[in-house]
Order: structure tokens, then C-alpha cells, then sequence
């Protein structure tokens, strides 16, 4: 992790000369595709933290699926060296995600933060993630620094997005800034404006030592490496310090900052962002959002002001060969360090054997996750259809949480409860009809709307969180030309007429393919899994019906055609009667084995039943 660096760069970015005062903290929040990374590249170059032999476009998005996507999955910090007046001043920046599938990443980054700045395309806008963005913000109490990205771009309107911007956030049109972080204008102006107005942190250097985990790693040889800001007091190489949630103690093997590449310090002070490398190699150890004190001297309470990631959408994810469970467990765990919003449990299918239970914070975290188990650890892998958590209520009033369809109870059942979202959506003007037909469609109850300008609108819905984790935000990009963009948060529970449609082959059931909907869709779910998997299932010797059915009651049906062996083939004309017996014989002989006959599924057909590879994707 820490490679060999010359003295004289080691002297440059020694932190333990650096007091808070000359320490900005800030991260950068836009949407996707709005040119975070782009804006960071330009500042690693004009503060000289990235030498130009080592640059390369992307330089802090590490993972090759960041790249190829052109994405920002995990924060990355950094520490750059800029002079004002000449003072010279340490920046620490945290580039964070724009989908709304990582805002944990967003919240964890703004809790180690005293300023941001809010990133706006010039040529597109706002939109609805960067609002969400903008309020996390404001809830943290943070110096906002509206900056306006890609004017160099022939589409780009400075003027009027700038106004927007100012008006949003109650400043003058002419305080907003506007850069190129492709063309690198108006880069070092930003960089001024970050040390005028970002407050330096704030702290007691000589109370016990308090840092707080915002992000960590797993390395394959020097075990879990921490990323902490710290608080208060301070922390040094080799003293023993103590984790607060789990009470686990450790020496410190290593203490450092990020400039880009890991560099090895004298120890962190107050307001100080870095690395802590303990040896400890149980990835559980080591949570996100917990605090690091002295282990002699430790302090009275935890850093607050971060809070768990909760999962939104649950999926099964089942190794294709069943010999790979334990290299999936692994994987998983290690996985887990460096992605604070996975949560796991064993599960069981009869159809796909052992796997596990996983829960995501949206589609395109699933589809990552899923992509990194399988390049990362080399594994192949079905994930099952997404499905949200439901709270079952029975007659006698026991309660039931359901993650998975086979696990919705039989019996009286009094209400089902499914989670609910706030959404926002921003828009042209001139798709509102289209929006709102979409989303009452999907169940969306109006809460308000707004113009932020004479063209672009801002509709607020409650809609079912069932209803939006699959097609949604495809269906809305096709109805809006590619210009709507949406942002969602939890907003509690709802009762709904709810009712789990199983799937029944030659009569028995098959948990796999159950699933839990809206009663208006259950009849469309039953006729088209029953169509899907006539066409995937082959002929068996004898008649096979698939049928869906809601409890006792069947409400679609197709048939497997029985394969019929031509019995008359050596029947060369001849009394009808020796036909007819021949036939009688084989109907004979198919009844008796509808009888005892079972239905064999091969692995293919499961996999393109319940893999959700065909399900519209969330790639915003």
C-alpha cells in the first residue's frame, strides 16, 4: 500500500506539521456523468499531487468496472497541496458516486466533511440527484460552493442554469462558478474559493483521541486498511487504540495520508483525513461509521451523525456450481469490508441449492456487486428476481418479515405492509403528462410540484418501492427522450392488496418461481411466467401443466404437449382395429406415467427463469 517516496515529497505532505487551520475538508456532489472525476483529475494536476508521467483520465476511480462504466462506485480521498497568498494551505477531497444507488457513500463522505461543492453540467442542468445531494448537504451543515461544469461544451446555457442554481440555494447568479474540467478554466479559481470560504475543522488536539471511520479497504497482504477523519486529539504509529462498537484492540501498524498513493506520516491530528493499517485481517472488525479512540485514554462517547445504509432490494445470489458456496461465503465477507451497504444471510432453494440472501440498495448495486463477485473471485453466479422486504400481519396478530416469496406465510392473513418511496422526478415541461401517467400506473400517489424554471418542473411522488426498483427509470427515459431524471428516498410503509402468486408444475409447487404482487397484476405475472416457462421447460413422455394459482385458486394455465412416440409406424394398412388397440395401449400407458411421472427442470431453465439479466437495468 505505501510505496517508496523521496524526501522531498515526503516533506511537502507531512501532516504532522499541518495545524486545522491550514486543513480544508471538502467533497465534490453532482449527478452521474456530470464531471466529478473529470474536475478532480484537473485539480490532482494543477496542485501537483499527481506527477503528469502518472496521469491518467479516471486517475481515482481504481476499479476496472468504474472505468469501463465511466462511473464512481466507491470515495476516494485525497490530499493536495495549494498555496493562497502564500500560505500554504492542505486539501483533503473526497470524490463521491452520483448515483443514487451509492448516496451511503455520498452521507459517509459529507459526515468527514465541513464544505462541498455542487457540481452542475452547464449543458443539462439540474437534476433530481444532485437536489438530493444538495439536501444531504444542508442537513450536515455544510459551505456549498455552486460551481457550473462543461462550459466549454457548444451546448452549454452558463447563464440560465446559473440562475437556476443561485436560486436554489438563495445565492447571487455571479457567485457561481464555472469551470471546465476538461480544459482545466477556472480550475484554480474553485481552488481559491475552497480555502476563502470552506471553515477549517474543529476540535480539541488535547482531548483523548477520537476518529471516525468514514471508508476501508481489504488488502490481500497487509489485511484491513482504515480511512478515518479525525476529531478530536491525535493519533500516532504504534500506540494501541480500541474500536468503540465492537471493544476490539489493536496497535497501529501504520499511520498515513492519501496524496494520491498512500504516504507514510508521523501521525493525524485534528481534522486530519488518513489511513490506519491495524494488521487485523477479520473484515468484521472494522465497520464503517464506528469510532477509533486511545486504547489507555479512550474518550467518553462515539463520533455521531452517521447512520447505518438500510437495504432496499433483496436478491438471491446462487453459484452456478454448487462446489463454489464456500469461495461465495469468502468472497462475500471480504466484499463487505469494502461495501458498507451489503447485508447477507444463508438461504436454501430446492431449485438452485445453497447461496445467499443479499440485500442491495437499488438495481445497478446489485448488478455491481454481482459483477465484482464474479470477475474479482471468479465465480459464476445466478441472481434471482429483485424483490422488497413486506411485513405480513396474521389474524391472531403475529408478524411476519418477508424477504423472499417462499417465505410469505399460509393462512388468515389481516394486511400486508410494502415499503413506499418519496420520489422526485425533474423533468421538461413538456413530458409532465407522460410522467404523471407513468407513475399513477405504478401505484404513485402526487405530493407536489414545482417549476424551477419556465421549462423544467419538479414533480414529487409517493409511489410503492416494488413498483420502482425493476422497469421504472427505463420506462420514464423512454417517455421523456432521455431528459427525466429521478431520486428516490425511504418514506416508511403502506397496507396494499398484496397477494403471492405460486407457480405449479404437474400440481406441485415450485418456491423458485413464487412471487409477491399487486392482486391487479397477479393474473398478467401468472400468464406470462407460465408462457416463459412453457418455452423453457422441455417435452416430457407425458402431458405437463404449469399453472399459477393464488392460494387454492387457479388463474392461468398453459400446457407442456406430452412427446408422442409414432406406435404405427410398422402398421402397414391393416384393420383399423389393430391401430386403434396400439393406441389405446400407448394412452394407456401415458396415463400411468402422469401418474408417477415427476417433472425434470434442468439448470437452464431455472437460470432463465429467475436470473434477472432480462430485467430492465437502473443505470441512471
Amino acid at each position: 500500500m505505501a510505496p517508496q517516496v523521496s524526501a522531498e515529497s515526503r516533506k511537502r505532505i507531512d501532516v504532522a506539521a499541518t495545524p486545522p487551520d491550514l486543513i480544508r475538508n471538502f467533497c465534490i456532489i453532482a449527478h452521474i456523468d456530470h464531471g466529478k472525476s473529470t474536475l478532480a483529475d484537473r485539480m490532482l494536476q494543477i496542485t501537483g499531487a499527481v506527477q503528469p508521467r502518472d496521469m491518467r483520465a479516471q486517475y481515482l476511480d481504481r476499479m476496472d468496472i468504474e472505468r469501463e462504466r465511466g462511473i464512481t462506485i466507491k470515495s476516494q480521498a485525497v490530499r493536495m497541496p495549494w498555496e493562497v497568498d502564500g500560505t500554504p494551505y492542505a486539501l483533503n477531497m473526497i470524490d463521491t458516486p452520483g448515483h443514487v444507488d451509492f448516496t451511503y457513500e455520498v452521507s459517509r463522505s459529507l459526515a468527514a466533511c465541513e464544505g462541498a461543492l455542487l457540481l452542475v453540467d452547464s449543458a443539462q442542468g439540474i437534476e433530481a440527484q444532485t437536489l438530493a445531494n444538495l439536501y444531504l448537504a444542508m442537513e450536515n451543515d455544510l459551505t456549498i460552493i455552486p460551481v457550473l461544469n462543461k462550459i466549454d461544451l457548444p451546448a452549454a446555457q452558463p447563464e440560465k442554469y446559473a440562475e437556476e442554481l443561485a436560486n436554489l440555494i438563495g445565492a447571487d447568479p455571479d457567485d457561481v462558478l464555472r469551470v471546465s474540467g476538461k480544459t482545466g478554466e477556472g480550475v484554480e479559481d474553485v481552488l481559491d474559493r475552497l480555502v476563502r470560504e470552506i471553515a477549517p475543522p474543529v476540535g480539541d488536539a488535547d482531548a483523548p483521541s477520537r476518529a471516525m471511520i468514514f471508508d476501508s479497504v481489504y488488502d490481500t497482504y497487509r489485511g484491513v486498511v482504515t480511512y478515518v477523519r479525525v476529531v478530536d486529539g491525535r493519533l500516532t504509529p504504534r500506540e494501541k487504540v480500541t474500536m468503540m462498537s465492537t471493544g476490539t484492540s489493536y496497535e497501529l501498524q501504520e499511520i498515513g495520508v492519501s496524496s494520491p498513493e498512500p504516504v507514510v506520516s508521523k501521525g493525524l491530528g485534528v481534522g486530519e483525513v488518513g489511513y490506519l493499517i491495524t494488521g487485523v485481517k477479520d473484515v468484521r472488525q472494522s465497520k464503517v461509521g464506528d469510532t477509533v479512540t486511545n486504547a489507555r485514554k479512550p474518550a467518553d462517547a462515539p463520533v455521531e451523525g452517521y447512520s447505518e445504509p438500510k437495504p432496499m432490494v433483496f436478491s438471491g445470489l446462487f453459484p452456478i456450481d454448487g462446489s463454489d458456496y464456500p469461495v461465495l461465503r469468502d468472497a462475500l465477507d471480504k466484499l463487505k469490508l469494502n461495501d458498507a451497504a451489503l447485508a447477507y444471510e444463508p438461504e436454501t432453494s430446492t431449485a438452485l441449492g445453497f447461496g445467499f440472501r443479499c440485500g442491495f440498495l437499488g438495481l445497478l448495486h446489485l448488478e455491481i456487486v454481482r459483477e465484482r463477485l464474479e470477475r474479482e473471485f471468479d465465480l459464476s453466479l445466478i441472481s434471482t428476481a429483485p424483490s422488497v422486504v413486506y411485513r405480513v400481519v396474521m389474524e391472531d396478530g403475529t408478524e411476519h418479515t418477508v424477504t423472499n416469496p417462499s417465505e410469505y406465510p399460509e393462512g388468515k392473513i389481516s394486511e400486508v405492509h410494502e415499503p413506499m418511496v418519496r420520489g422526485t422526478i425533474l423533468t421538461p415541461s413538456e413530458f409532465v403528462g407522460a410522467v404523471m401517467e407513468l407513475c399513477q400506473n405504478k401505484r404513485g400517489s402526487l405530493l407536489g410540484m414545482d417549476y424551477l424554471s419556465e421549462d423544467r418542473v419538479e414533480l414529487r411522488y409517493r409511489l410503492p418501492l416494488a413498483e420502482i426498483v425493476f422497469d421504472f427509470f427505463d420506462a420514464l427515459k423512454s417517455r421523456t427522450k432521455g431528459y427525466a431524471s429521478l431520486d428516490y428516498q425511504d418514506d416508511g410503509e403502506d397496507t396494499s392488496a398484496l397477494v403471492k402468486v405460486d407457480i405449479l408444475l404437474h400440481g406441485d409447487q415450485v418456491d423458485a418461481f413464487s412471487a409477491v404482487v399487486h392482486k391487479d397484476k397477479a393474473y398478467s405475472y401468472g400468464v406470462a411466467m407460465a408462457g416463459k416457462l412453457r418455452g423453457l421447460i422441455p417435452r416430457q413422455q407425458f402431458e405437463v401443466p404449469i399453472q399459477a394459482a393464488i392460494g387454492s385458486r387457479i388463474i392461468a394455465r398453459e400446457t407442456i404437449r406430452a412427446i408422442r412416440k409414432d406406435v404405427l409406424s410398422k402398421c402397414y394398412g391393416g384393420d383399423i382395429s389393430r391401430k386403434r388397440k396400439l393406441l389405446e395401449k400407448q394412452k394407456a400407458g401415458k396415463k400411468r406415467m402422469k401418474m408417477v411421472g415427476s417433472v425434470e427442470v434442468p439448470q437452464e431453465a431455472f437460470i432463465a427463469a429467475l436470473s434477472s439479466d432480462d430485467a430492465p437495468s437502473d443505470k441512471k
